[in-house]
């Protein structure tokens, strides 16, 4: 299972680098164009979507690196048992949230699906359907931090509980 998160890892990265090259060269040719008075009007609507499914891999590498903002300094004061028992609360909760982001993600995605964008030929589903991944990436990284959890709060029991 290990080896599977590791090309996932690999993979996310390697898509969120080619999104931020391809948002920085849609930008960049959208700036060049109007400087030339020729602007290519299709560089601002290509570069919201490229904006959305960067933010959502730059969430999603985040999250799997556990580098995402967190704030522990009250949790960090709490007693072993209260801080495991707020950590599983906190990962049930972050489980649940990728949980209805999916799920969410899924409704936006059917109920645009077929809307043009204006200047692309792309369907606006495609705005919304990163947020089916980072939905049950979120949810997979929350059970698993939270079955974590469960095992190191079982273990500091000791054996029978």
């Amino acid at each position: 299972m290990t080896r599977i998160a590791s090309v996932f890892d690999r993979l996310a990265a390697i898509v969120a680098c080619t999104l931020l090259v391809a948002l920085l060269g849609c930008v960049t040719l959208g700036v060049v164009t109007r400087a030339a008075n020729n602007p290519l009007i299709w560089t601002d609507e290509g570069s919201r979507f490229l904006m959305v499914w960067l933010a959502v891999f730059g969430w999603i590498l985040a999250s799997r690196r556990r580098i995402h903002v967190r704030i522990r300094y009250f949790q960090d004061k709490l007693p072993a048992g209260a801080h495991r028992g707020v950590e599983l609360t906190i990962q049930a909760a972050l489980t649940v949230f990728g949980v209805l982001i999916a799920w969410h993600g899924v409704g936006l995605t059917i109920k645009n699906h077929d809307l043009e964008a204006t200047s692309l030929p792309l369907s606006m589903s495609w705005m919304y359907a990163p947020l089916i991944l980072a939905g049950c990436v979120t949810a997979a990284q929350g059970f698993a931090e939270f079955v974590q959890t469960l095992r190191i709060a079982r273990s500091a029991a000791g054996p029978g509980a």
